[in-house]
C-alpha cells in the first residue's frame, strides 16, 4: 500500500528515557489520522520527528516513499502545541508574514474564509480569545497550501463550543482533499475526526486501527456500571470486570443475562449505568488507568 507518509520502526533515546521505542504506522492521502496516548507517551515526540523537527535514533521517515529532504517543509503545515505569535500585529499583518517564509501560497481569501478570519483582521494578535487565537495558527499551518498538516492537540484549552466549531474547520480542510495527522487528548474528538487512529504509551504502540474497529475488537456489545459498594461482599468479580474510582465495570454480549445473574448474587441495580464501549473504555483497558492529561 502506498502511503503520504509512513514511519518506520521510528526509535528515539534520549539519556536514560527511550521516548519512541520501534513505532511504525503509514497514513494514506486523504485520511485523518490520530496518535493517542497520556503525557510522557511519546506521541509529540514522535510528531517531530514525522515533521522533521527531530532525526530518529533508529528507523525512518518516508514521503511519498522517500526519505525527507530540504524540499518536505514546502508540502507539510505545522499547528504546533504553542506558537508564539509577533506583538503588535494584526492577524492579517500575521499571516502575510508566515505567508513570506513560502515560495507557494495558498489562496488568502480562500484561507480567510476558511478559517473565519473576516471579522478579526485588523485586530491585534494579543487581544485574541483562544478560539480565534485557533483559527489563527491554523491558517498559518495551512498558508503554503501544504499536502500534509499536523496538528498538535489544537484544541485543547477551548471551551466546549469553540472546540466542536474547530472540529467543523478540521472537516472543512480534509474536504479540500488535505491529509491531517493530529495528536489529542480528547476522545470525542478522535472519534469524530479519525479515520484511523494509533494509542501510543510509554513509547510504544500498543493498538491500531478505525476507533470503531478497535472497540469491536476489545469489547463485547456493552459496558455495565455500578457502584462498587453495591457488589455482595465476598463475592469474586467475574473474569474481566474493573474496580475503581468507585465503580465496577462489566461487559456483555447479552445484558438481560447479565442482568439476571447480578440478581441473584444480590447486587445492589440502584445506580446501574449501560453503555456503549468507547475509546475511553478502550484506554482504561489497554493502559490500566484512565487517559492521564
Amino acid at each position: 500500500m502506498a502511503y503520504l507518509i509512513e514511519a518506520q520502526d521510528l526509535v528515539r533515546l534520549y539519556p536514560g528515557v527511550r521516548a519512541v521505542d520501534g513505532i511504525s504506522f503509514g497514513v494514506e492521502m486523504g485520511q485523518c489520522y490520530g496518535l493517542l496516548g497520556p503525557n510522557g507517551a511519546g506521541k509529540t515526540t514522535t510528531l517531530e520527528l514525522l515533521e522533521g523537527i527531530q532525526t530518529p535514533t533508529s528507523g525512518a521517515v518516508r514521503f511519498k516513499g522517500r526519505p525527507l529532504d530540504r524540499t518536505y517543509a514546502e508540502a507539510i503545515g505545522i499547528q504546533f502545541q504553542a506558537t508564539a505569535l509577533q506583538e503588535f500585529q494584526t492577524v492579517g499583518e500575521s499571516l502575510g508574514m508566515f505567508a513570506s517564509f513560502y515560495r507557494h501560497m495558498a489562496d488568502r481569501d480562500e484561507l480567510i474564509r476558511l478559517c473565519n478570519l473576516g471579522d478579526i483582521l485588523d485586530r491585534d494578535t494579543r487581544k485574541l480569545s483562544g478560539g480565534q487565537r485557533q483559527r489563527l495558527l491554523l491558517a498559518v499551518a495551512l498558508v503554503n497550501d501544504p499536502e500534509l498538516v499536523f496538528l498538535d492537540e489544537p484544541t485543547t484549552g477551548l471551551d466546549p463550543q469553540a472546540r466542536r466549531n474547530f472540529w467543523g474547520l478540521i472537516e472543512m480542510v480534509r474536504r479540500r482533499g488535505t491529509t491531517v495527522l493530529l495528536t489529542t487528548h480528547y476522545m470525542e474528538e478522535a472519534e469524530r475526526l479519525c479515520d484511523r487512529i494509533a494509542i501510543v504509551d510509554h513509547g510504544r504502540m500498543i493498538a491500531e486501527g478505525s476507533p470503531a474497529e478497535l472497540v469491536r475488537a476489545h469489547f463485547p456489545a456493552r459496558v455495565i456500571r455500578l457502584a462498587d459498594s453495591g457488589w455482595p461482599e465476598g463475592t469474586p468479580l467475574p473474569d474481566g470486570a474493573l474496580k475503581g474510582n468507585g465503580e465496577i465495570e462489566l461487559y456483555a454480549e447479552d445484558v438481560p443475562e447479565m442482568l439476571a445473574e447480578l440478581e441473584r448474587i444480590g447486587a445492589d441495580l440502584t445506580a446501574l449505568r449501560i453503555a456503549t464501549p468507547n475509546l475511553e473504555d478502550l484506554f482504561l483497558k489497554l493502559t490500566g488507568h484512565a487517559l492521564r492529561t
